[in-house]
């Protein structure tokens, strides 16, 4: 069995001192206690220690990387057990980087079944669980069929912290890239936040993914909503 003193031996012999003066900057969060452990070889700790779930959930969360270990290893469960685990580390994320990278692969399979979830994490007055019930359809739910799901969750946010709001927009631009015409035809209902609108219409256009002449249309459609206020 792994004790905490073993768990952090093993991340302060991988702490990388540059990365962590990086990556502390990234978060900006003073209050976030970073040792400096590259997000691959975190995934990689996990993995070796998932079979000690119960044991990795008892210690304290006083570095981003012990937080983050917890929520790849719940990360790596069969999709049952994953249900039963998540919201025991879905309190825990206080950052958008642990947030951003708790996508389960169990997900793909049960994408139907999860949905009952996301929804409650959608409408969570918590800054982070609603981030990652939005970037949980980010990841998993921008096909054709749910569309229209997505289009209520962006509609619902109005004036909100500021990584939901992002949330927001990102999806929103993911939905541009894959979904062009329906995303367009979505934006011209004004119906959301200008924040909100404008980065996702940046984040559309800094993509590869969509054409020269898509981005000048955004860019267009951005100018015109902006103007009809």
């Amino acid at each position: 069995m792994i004790t905490y003193g073993d768990v952090l031996q093993k991340l302060n012999a991988l702490a990388d001192e540059r990365y962590r003066i990086f990556h502390s900057r990234l978060l900006k969060n003073e209050k976030i206690r970073v040792l400096g452990v590259k997000v691959p070889l975190l995934r990689a700790l996990a993995k070796e220690w998932k079979g000690e779930l119960e044991t990795l959930l008892s210690f304290p969360d006083e570095y981003y990387e012990v937080t983050f270990l917890k929520c790849q290893a719940v990360a790596l469960l069969p999709f049952e057990a994953f249900c039963k685990n998540v919201e025991r580390v879905l309190p825990l994320i206080d950052n958008w980087a642990t947030c951003d990278s708790f996508r389960p692969n169990c997900l793909r399979a049960h994408k139907r079944e999860f949905l009952p979830f996301v929804e409650r994490y959608c409408k969570d007055e918590r800054e982070f669980i609603k981030r990652f019930g939005l970037v949980t359809l980010l990841a998993y739910y921008v096909e054709e069929a749910y569309l229209p799901l997505l289009f209520e969750k962006i509609r619902a946010c109005k004036e909100e912290p500021y990584y939901v709001m992002t949330a927001c927009a990102w999806l929103l631009a993911e939905i541009l890239i894959k979904h062009y015409d329906a995303g367009v035809s979505f934006l011209k209902e004004n119906c959301i936040p200008p924040r909100t609108r404008d980065c996702a219409v940046q984040k559309a256009t800094e993509s590869f993914r969509i054409s020269p002449a898509q981005k000048l249309q955004l860019k267009a459609l951005r100018n015109d909503l902006r103007i009809r206020g």
